[in-house]
């Protein structure tokens, strides 16, 4: 009898001081799961179009509308989102809407390990309004609630994650052309030294024989993409170092300072943490 009792759900207290409300965000749709005061413990949702703010909005009032009429008191919306594709532009327009709003790290949300949990926009919206509730009432380790950067601080961080990405399609690259040499017998040449071109014309296959016309052309395509990536890293480190230098603050120059720490590692630590 004690096992099957542990089963039940948890009761949700109901003398709320807000309107808390979860959004599960995608590109059609926006499911908003609400807990009200006076409502008890169900929970209601609504789905608005994806982007539709101004829809949010409306329905935000329409529930402290509805709260209004039923306590004969206003309160607040207390808003929860998961961290995601979308960004920071949706928690910046609550904010500026006199919203309190949240952004969380999904995967610090606890989840029970004794049995596989659902995985639904439904319960997932519920699992958030739950967490909001316990983080607001001041329980310790609920979930990781994120530090919203600033736009600018966001776009900060533009050029060293731009660097990384174009540094990994350019190995991208490079290995599928050792790939299609090493298919012929090929190997040693190195796509990123200077003389590439050079090199490339005095390939010789494994059974002897020149590389063939249409490999040689893939690879002076994959060439190609390669020096304009070359060029792309080198434009982006000189806006990264031109960055660096132009800093209001003094980390920057304090982390370059440090021995062992060139300008890429200080970048990284100083925008991203």
């Amino acid at each position: 009898m004690q096992a099957n009792t542990t089963k039940a759900p948890a009761a949700i207290r109901v003398d709320l001081a807000a309107i808390f409300v979860s959004l599960e965000l995608s590109r059609s749709k926006w499911l908003v799961t609400s807990l009200s005061p006076g409502g008890g413990e169900r929970m209601s949702r609504h789905l608005v179009s994806g982007g539709d703010i101004p829809g949010l909005l409306d329905h935000f009032a329409e529930l402290q509308r509805k709260v209004e009429v039923r306590t004969g008191q206003r309160f607040r919306v207390i808003s929860i989102q998961e961290a995601g594709l979308d960004g920071f532009w949706i928690h910046r327009v609550l904010e500026r809407e006199g919203i309190e709003s949240y952004v969380v790290d999904p995967a610090s949300i606890a989840t029970s390990r004794r049995r596989r949990r659902a995985k639904t926009d439904r319960i997932d919206g519920e699992a958030l309004v739950r967490a909001l509730l316990a983080y607001n009432r001041g329980e310790p380790r609920v979930c990781a609630m994120l530090r919203v950067p600033t736009p600018e601080e966001e776009d900060r961080r533009r050029l060293v994650r731009e660097r990384k990405a174009l540094t990994n399609e350019r190995i991208r690259h490079v290995n599928r052309i050792k790939g299609l040499l090493f298919s012929q017998g090929v190997s040693g040449y190195e796509p990123l030294k200077g003389d590439r071109r050079k090199c490339l014309d005095a390939l010789i296959t494994g059974d002897g024989r020149p590389l063939p016309p249409a490999l040689m052309a893939q690879i002076s395509r994959e060439l190609d993409r390669i020096e304009l990536l070359i060029q792309q890293i080198k434009d982006v480190e000189e806006a990264r170092d031109a960055l660096l230098v132009a800093a209001d603050e003094p980390t920057p120059a304090l982390l370059l300072s440090l021995k062992g720490i060139g300008p890429e590692f200080a970048a990284v630590l100083w925008s991203e943490g």
